[in-house]
């Protein structure tokens, strides 16, 4: 045996001795896992729907940005277009005009966990609603409620409009309470807080990990119900 080749043989075991390779599985745990580690008021769908059991139909809503759609790709395509270096794309009726009129919500992911709970509350017999706190788009055709009925299969007899409740402080309360809707889901505090003050029951659904929208909310701060696994 040569030198070079005992040379290589002494540092492959000195490889081995500094860097063990273990075969066995070691403790993890997934992001699903992870999410579930504060003591807070986790609920799955399955338990939604086994309390709704005996309850007669009703009339649910839900927000829209974060709660159903991760629609972060279209704020940050409307940031990157009117306002790079701010945020003042936000104050920009131009911005909000294209957002919802444009098609810019075909970019926008529709969240698994929203697609289950429409499909349950759907299974139940309830009326959904969708309050987004975006302002409508002026002097064009919205194109978001054809979006969100086509993205988690809403029949036409089904479908209502989305509203849109506008930007402003307590936007949604006159809305929810209008269309006397029991329970809303938000992934904002103003969402939980905006269905209490109309006398409904706010459900927190999980903002994704990838938002653009920050800062993110403290779930189950309010005391509120949150919705496992809905980041995604």
């Amino acid at each position: 045996m040569n030198f070079r080749i005992s040379a290589l043989l002494i540092t492959g075991v000195l490889f081995t001795l500094s860097f063990p390779i273990f075969s066995e599985a070691r403790v993890g745990a997934t992001l699903e896992q992870l999410t579930h580690q504060a003591a807070i008021h986790w609920v799955s769908v399955q338990q939604l729907e086994t309390a709704l059991a005996d309850k007669k139909p009703a009339n649910v809503g839900f927000d829209i940005d974060d709660t159903l759609l991760y629609s972060s790709p279209a704020f940050f395509y409307g940031k990157s277009k009117f306002s790079p270096d701010s945020m003042n794309f936000l104050k920009n009726k131009m911005f909000w005009n294209e957002l919802s009129s444009k098609g810019w919500d075909e970019f926008s992911v529709p969240k698994q966990s929203g697609r289950e709970l429409i499909e349950m509350h759907l299974r139940h017999g309830d009326n959904i609603y969708f309050i987004t706190g975006r302002p409508a788009p002026e002097g064009a055709k919205e194109d978001l409620t054809e979006i969100i009925q086509r993205d988690f299969s809403i029949p036409v007899e089904k479908l209502n409009k989305v509203i849109y409740a506008g930007t402003s402080r307590n936007a949604k309360v006159r809305y929810i309470r209008k269309n006397h809707i029991t329970v809303f889901y938000g992934d904002s505090d103003s969402d939980i807080l905006d269905a209490r003050k109309a006398g409904a029951t706010g459900i927190r659904v999980l903002r994704p990990l990838l938002s653009t929208n920050t800062p993110f909310p403290v779930n189950g701060s309010l005391g509120e119900e949150v919705v496992a696994n809905s980041q995604y």
